[in-house]
């Protein structure tokens, strides 16, 4: 009896590539070490809890180095090699560098941030949440399954909940907590409704057998899968933050510390548009005709009330700074959605996907530097309104300078070379998709947002009220990650074409 067992055991263990899951394996091992290490650190060196974080993201991020040389898999179905849970191509990878990035700048605004709140953050449960949900994020794009396409969107949703309403004794921080986690939890429950019914219909989770097989699925069963696929669309739209599922938005990001969300406004984003692009590309390529309109309307809807709700925005109210940004990334939401409904209409989807990963990643590098500056700032106007940025010139050029080049980017206008490259890259991929009035909407919107964006710019170079210029120290940390998003941001705006290469996605 125990021969036949044998095989049949032998072939249900798996090897794993250990190299393909390194990044996300090592920001989760340093979380765990970091909750550890917590119980046993003198409260007077809690501080080496975040440098320790720190040096965990930067060899998370390292570790994507040895996987530039070709793409690999682990956790394959034992009959088909070619039916992965986890696959680290180059679309994994890039979005992979986006997120343990993007973390690793805004644990560097943490650091600042925990030392200056004085004991009203936890600092050891704060660094574990941060790197378990930079753990989630970096797992979800590298995610072939349903299955483990939701565990990572959870991953990295879960500790972002605590994170927002992390501060002792602040209501204001309690209830942004709440309206984000009742909106990501109504999110995932949709998705779950919608991949169950997927699951029903196809009788599979992996994202290319789903593509094979629910093009023919029983006529019993279409309108089972029809509803999971609308349902699934619905879900990932919360996330996304687009409207009309973006309502939590503004008040999470005032109540969030500032890292927080800066962390939320690129990874947050980076982790539903790739979950987004990995479901309707490439497990639904075959209802491109219902996913293609819808995201196109999502798309024109995000980017206009984005737009206007950043556009009302008082310069005197408090942390009308912060709140500027906030519906800013709404608007930068419809514009990273054009291209993946270009994907539904184009002949060459994987060029469209390309525009959505080559903005992302402008935006990304950009928008976590004017939450640099908005740090610095607030370190000193606690309230952080637009108006306490007047004449931030004369006592600190170097960050008025930056931040004005920063906001230049977000508007697409020279010397942010790369904004406007981005934009123009998105723009292309509409008109080339044939979406010509989305390409006009967007366009429109562009104009909208020069507004806004400028009058910000203006205010750091007028005279500032009196008495107000004095200078202030920068901290280290803060120092490093205004300076390392400013080099990106200058870099890739003197050399555009190396987003080019992010535009070859290997998701197809």
């Amino acid at each position: 009896m125990s021969s036949p067992a044998q095989p049949l055991a032998a072939s249900l263990v798996q090897s794993v590539d250990w190299l393909a899951i390194a990044p996300p394996t090592i920001a989760a091992v340093v979380a765990l070490a970091v909750l550890v290490a917590d119980l046993f650190v003198a409260e007077h060196r809690k501080a080496l809890l975040g440098w320790t974080s720190v040096v965990g993201l930067a060899a998370a991020t390292l570790m994507l180095l040895p996987l530039l040389d070709g793409d690999r898999s682990t956790f394959c179905l034992t009959g088909d090699a070619a039916v992965c849970s986890y696959t680290a191509d180059r679309f994994t990878l890039v979005i992979q560098f986006l997120v343990l990035g993007g973390a690793l700048l805004a644990a560097l605004l943490s650091v600042t941030a925990l030392k200056d709140a004085r004991k009203a953050l936890p600092e050891g449960e704060y660094w574990f949440l941060l790197l378990s949900s930079a753990a989630g994020a970096a797992l979800l794009p590298a995610s072939r399954d349903l299955a483990t396409l939701i565990v990572a969107l959870e991953v990295a949703s879960l500790p972002a909940f605590a994170l927002v309403g992390l501060k002792y004794g602040d209501r204001k921080s309690s209830e942004a907590a709440l309206k984000f986690f009742l909106s990501s939890v109504t999110a995932t429950a949709v998705s779950l409704m919608g991949i169950s019914f997927l699951y029903a219909s196809t009788g599979t989770l992996y994202l290319t057998q789903v593509a094979d097989r629910i093009q023919g699925v029983d006529g019993q069963l279409h309108t089972l899968a029809d509803t999971g696929v609308v349902l699934t669309l619905v879900g990932f739209a919360f996330k996304t933050a687009a409207v009309p599922f973006h309502f939590w938005v503004p008040d999470t990001y005032v109540g969030a510390p500032l890292p927080i969300a800066a962390y939320l406004s690129v990874i947050g984003k980076a982790v539903g548009f790739s979950g987004l692009i990995l479901v309707t590309v490439v497990a639904l390529p075959s209802y491109a005709d219902v996913w293609g309109p819808a995201l196109a309307a999502l798309a024109a809807l995000t980017m206009t009330v984005g737009n206007v709700g950043a556009l009302r925005q008082q310069a005197t109210r408090a942390y009308s700074a912060v709140r500027l940004l906030a519906w800013s990334s709404v608007g930068q939401a419809g514009y990273l959605l054009v291209p993946i409904a270009a994907a539904a209409y184009s002949g060459d989807a994987e060029k469209s996907i390309g525009s959505t990963v080559a903005y992302a990643l402008m935006y990304g590098a950009v928008n976590l530097g004017a939450f640099a500056v908005a740090a610095l700032v607030g370190r000193t106007k606690s309230l952080n309104r637009v108006a306490d940025y007047r004449g931030l010139y004369a006592s600190s050029p170097l960050s008025a300078l930056l931040l004005a080049f920063f906001l230049l980017c977000l508007a697409g206008l020279p010397p942010g070379v790369i904004g406007l490259f981005a934009k123009v890259t998105v723009f292309s991929a509409a008109v080339d998709a044939g979406l010509g009035w989305l390409a006009v909407v967007m366009a429109v919107n562009v104009v909208i947002a020069l507004f806004y964006y400028l009058q910000w710019t203006a205010l750091l170079f007028r005279a500032a009220p009196e008495g107000e210029a004095a200078k202030h120290r920068v901290p280290a940390p803060l120092t490093a990650a205004i300076a390392l998003t400013g080099v990106l941001g200058i870099a890739l705006s003197g050399a555009p074409q190396l987003i080019l290469r992010f535009t070859d996605t290997g998701l197809f």
